[in-house]
C-alpha cells in the first residue's frame, strides 16, 4: 500500500476517533456511571455508519494508546492495523507503520 493511501485511511479513522471524543465528553457532563454507550466505528471506511457498544471505562482503555482504535467486528484493514482484541460487536485494532505515526500525531489528547 502506498503512503498516500495509508495516510488517507489513517486520517479517516482519526476523524471518527475525534467524533467519539465528543461523545465521551458529553457522557462526562452527565456522569460516567458504568452504562453502555454507543460509539461510532472508527474504521477507515468514511461511509461506515456502524456503532459499537462500550462503557466509558472500556473506551478509556482503548484511548490510553493513541495508536489504538475501536471498530465494528470485521472492519479492520490488515495493511495498516492488527486486531489486538475482539469483544462481541467490536474489535480493538492497533495501527502500524505510517498509520501509527499519523494516529499518534493527530491524537487530540496529546495536545492537552
Amino acid at each position: 500500500m502506498d503512503s498516500v493511501t495509508e495516510t488517507r485511511l489513517a486520517k479517516n479513522e482519526v476523524f471518527f476517533r475525534d467524533l467519539n471524543e465528543s461523545i465521551r465528553g458529553a457522557v462526562d457532563r452527565y456522569g460516567a456511571d458504568g452504562h453502555v454507550y454507543e460509539f461510532i466505528c472508527e474504521c477507515a471506511d468514511p461511509a461506515c455508519t456502524k456503532r459499537v457498544s462500550l462503557t466509558t471505562a472500556e473506551y478509556e482503555r482503548v484511548r490510553a494508546d493513541p495508536t489504538r482504535f475501536v471498530i465494528a467486528s470485521g472492519h479492520d484493514v490488515a495493511a495498516i492495523e492488527i486486531v489486538v482484541a475482539a469483544r462481541g460487536d467490536h474489535e480493538i485494532v492497533e495501527k502500524s507503520g505510517l498509520a501509527a505515526e499519523v494516529a499518534a500525531e493527530l491524537d487530540p489528547r496529546a495536545a492537552a
